[in-house]
């Protein structure tokens, strides 16, 4: 296993594991997983110092396709296990990654706690707007006119979540929308990500080719907001709310205390010796 140093750093690649991805031909987590690791690279993270916590979902498999610490969680559940995981380890980088079903539906309470409580982690969403691994249901962010699922013929005629607003709302201190058709800006998004620190939020636009083909023509609608990140909630809401969900970049940036639990960092090897000692 190469290890980085100032001679010899990682590229992106080093940030692959062996494991060859099962995802659908032009599934738009192929350029999550590249956005990823070169951001890791850029950083030039150690792989022994980074951790990588998903969900269930297509988009959650993106933990064993990199060669960092990683936890293929639970459904719903990936960024419980991440909290947990930086309260006992806050010298970790540590990322959590899924899909819009796993993050906002079964996951949505974990959610928004998660953006309020503001530990030092970085969230991926992979926004598909469908559940894929379970072969095209309606997800917390499909159309209510989306007819093509067969569980919802007509249409689930339920308003779908903003997700950039949900994480305003509930107060993620960094909230940022990218769009896998363009992975080295998604990689630009997540590297100031990742060095934000606090909670940091990232929908990353990921059609799905399989159940969702119409997505594919996202790529003539995506453009740049065009404002520089804000640190004023109302004026990130209004950007928010005038937006058809179609504008990348970076929406809202601003400063606030990081929770750490009082205690944590406490353990190591020692620690669970000392306690299971007989």
């Amino acid at each position: 296993m190469p290890q980085a140093s100032k001679n010899t750093p990682l590229k992106a690649r080093d940030y692959k594991s062996d494991y060859k991805p099962v995802w659908c031909p032009g599934c738009g987590d192929f350029a999550v997983l590249s956005a990823i690791t070169k951001a890791l690279a850029f950083q030039e993270l150690p792989r022994e110092d980074v951790a990588l916590i998903t969900g269930i979902g297509c988009s959650s498999r993106i933990a064993a396709y990199t060669s960092v610490y990683g936890f293929h969680g639970v459904h719903g559940r990936a960024l419980a296990l991440a909290g947990g995981l930086k309260a006992a380890r806050p010298d970790l980088t540590v990322l959590v990654a899924g899909g819009d079903g796993d993050g906002l539906s079964i996951g949505g309470n974990h959610f928004i706690h998660a953006c309020r409580r503001n530990m030092d982690m970085t969230y991926i969403i992979m926004d598909n707007e469908v559940y894929g691994m379970t072969k095209g249901q309606a997800s917390p962010t499909t159309d209510p006119d989306w007819e093509r699922s067969k569980l919802t013929p007509g249409g689930t005629g339920i308003r779908p979540f903003n997700p950039a607003a949900m994480a305003l709302t509930s107060g993620a201190s960094f909230i940022a929308r990218g769009f896998t058709g363009d992975p080295n800006g998604l990689a630009k998004i997540l590297v100031e990500a990742i060095e934000h620190p606090g909670f940091s939020f990232v929908q990353a636009l990921s059609p799905c080719k399989t159940f969702r083909p119409e997505q594919m023509e996202w790529k003539k609608h995506i453009r740049a907001f065009g404002d520089e990140p804000t640190d004023d909630a109302s004026l990130a809401a209004e950007r928010v709310y005038a937006d058809d969900g179609m504008s990348t970049g970076i929406i809202y940036r601003r400063s606030f205390p990081v929770y750490q639990p009082a205690g944590s960092g406490d353990a190591g090897p020692e620690r669970f010796d000392r306690e299971f000692a007989i």
